[in-house]
């Protein structure tokens, strides 16, 4: 049986300010309520795992070493207010210019990756993004729920899509606290 549950986390848009094919480090913006619920997430006793899907890869726009090195600078900034991120998956295709995947959200397998390797109880976790596909990804993986955020592409996503049937909140401290409380 599991034993750990997990909130899994889009990076643009949900942890850092929307930079469309963010490749440089130094335009990481951590938004605001970030850190609070990220450390509201551990008292709970959560594992954060971030999964986005990286497609300027495939695209030609920026490299895997560019993707590791934002990771590592919002680990940096995370850091300065005594908080991380357990472990981040990404995926780097994209069908129209490279492969079909299983990993590409709104597929689950970054997250059922990450459940595997960390022991996790997607019946007890729940995921953040600002992209419907990021809320199918969630489904399709079996979490308990999921939480379309108003920040990054998620107004977008609310006024041009449907969303019935989609948790709505401004952002990930409210999506923690509606979930946690």
């Amino acid at each position: 049986m599991s034993s750990k549950k997990a909130c899994f986390l889009d990076r643009d848009g949900v942890i850092n300010e929307e930079v469309n094919y963010l490749y440089e480090p130094d335009k990481v913006a951590i938004i605001s309520g970030v850190t609070e619920a990220l450390k509201m997430l551990k008292r709970h006793g959560y594992l954060t795992v971030v999964v986005t899907n990286q497609a300027g890869v495939a695209r030609g726009f920026y490299e895997e070493k560019d993707i590791h090195a934002v990771h590592a600078r919002i680990e940096k900034l995370l850091d300065k207010d005594g908080v991380g991120i357990d472990a981040f998956y990404f995926c780097p295709h994209h069908p129209e210019f490279d492969t079909e995947c299983e990993c590409r959200k709104p597929n689950a397998g970054m997250l059922l990756q990450a459940a595997e390797k960390f022991d996790i109880d997607m019946n007890e976790s729940f995921l953040v993004g600002d992209r419907i596909s990021d809320i199918n990804a969630a489904r399709n993986a079996g979490c308990a729920e999921a939480y379309l955020v108003r920040t990054g592409h998620g107004t977008n996503e609310i006024e041009n899509k449907d969303v019935s049937g989609i948790e709505i909140v401004d952002d990930l401290l409210h999506a923690v606290r509606t979930f946690i409380d």
